[in-house]
């Protein structure tokens, strides 16, 4: 049995991992915690979320700067569902010890350390934990994780967009002089659960935001190897993403070699199901899976791709349970995927 702890368990990511880590058969959650002045502290988990009544021996531990070390000798696996600057400024610590760390923040998804500042408004300075971190993209980095000790698990947005349009970009058949567009909608779990009258659902109808400069535009060039045109919606359902994505094919690609193409890489992913309509949100709400559908138009050489995620599981949490899986030796699927 693996010990585990969950830093910043208040936030909807952080009680997705705590729901998760209580009913897999091989992790022990030891501790969850919050910051040392947050209001949460001293609430056991069950108060602040109704989904997790049951789980009322978990009281919100507050985090003071002296049990980073604690955790990182003790704790086999510590998850991080906290703010960018706190993974940055914990994780040398927090990975010193035996634990493997694995940050759902954005603190170290990005290489490059110019374009970090750029898009987070802070300066990287923790460079030995940025070299080491390995890209949680499960499907693609299975071995590095496997071997890591630090996990950037990917933004929810880049996860819907990555998964989508790898296959074809390793494959060769993008038209290089033609950028992919990205067109995704997410629910508002995505905006955190502190209060903002922008992300009040009441206020929420449907708007593009973050037009031609959101911060997970660089995280999918940059792990995708190829410029795109990503443009993020806020609607007004609770969970999930949509992602529509709009490509142009090399000259004779056809609907019969992306269905081959798709096949042949997905073909044997546990949490990736190839459908044969374009989904929908609620196909994939609370589920760890990432479902894709895809069509051509042989005529024009555009394709499009539909993929759908929910953003708090495979865009979040079940993602870095499966990166936890692979890192502790287990299946990538194990408390994920039941029956």
């Amino acid at each position: 049995m693996f010990n585990v702890a969950v830093i910043g368990a208040s936030g909807y990511t952080g009680a997705q991992l705590v729901s998760l880590i209580s009913g897999h058969p091989q992790m022990s959650l030891q501790h969850v915690l919050v910051s040392e002045n947050s209001q949460d502290a001293g609430k056991t988990i069950a108060q602040l979320h109704g989904n997790l009544a049951h789980l009322t021996q978990h009281v919100l531990e507050p985090l003071a700067p002296h049990r980073l070390a604690e955790l990182a000798n003790a704790m086999d696996a510590v998850f991080l569902a906290t703010p960018h600057e706190a993974s940055h400024d914990w994780m040398a610590e927090l990975s010193a010890g035996k634990a493997k760390v694995f940050d759902l923040s954005g603190a170290f998804r990005l290489k490059d350390t110019e374009v970090f500042a750029k898009h987070y408004g802070f300066a990287h300075t923790s460079e030995a934990c940025l070299e080491q971190a390995v890209y949680g993209l499960a499907e693609y980095n299975s071995e590095a994780i496997k071997q890591a000790d630090i996990v950037a698990v990917p933004g929810c947005y880049p996860t819907a967009s990555l998964l989508a349009l790898k296959p074809l970009f390793n494959a060769g058949v993008l038209d290089e002089s033609v950028r992919p567009i990205v067109n995704a909608v997410s629910g508002v779990s995505g905006a955190g659960r502190k209060a903002s009258l922008g992300t009040s659902f009441y206020e929420v109808s449907l708007q593009a935001y973050g037009v031609l400069g959101h911060r997970h535009t660089p995280e999918i060039e940059s792990h995708l190897g190829t410029p795109v045109i990503f443009t993020p919606h806020l609607g007004n359902f609770k969970r999930g993403i949509l992602a529509t994505v709009t490509v142009k094919l090399k000259s004779g690609t056809s609907q019969t070699a992306l269905d081959k193409l798709y096949s042949d890489v997905y073909g044997e992913q546990p949490v990736v199901r190839l459908r044969e309509s374009f989904p929908k949100i609620d196909d994939v709400a609370h589920t760890p899976y990432c479902d894709l559908h895809w069509k051509v138009d042989e005529q024009s050489g555009y394709a499009v791709i539909t993929s759908a995620i929910d953003n708090v599981m495979k865009g979040a949490a079940s993602q870095a349970m499966q990166c936890a899986n692979l890192a502790l030796g287990l299946a990538a699927t194990e408390g994920l995927i039941h029956g």
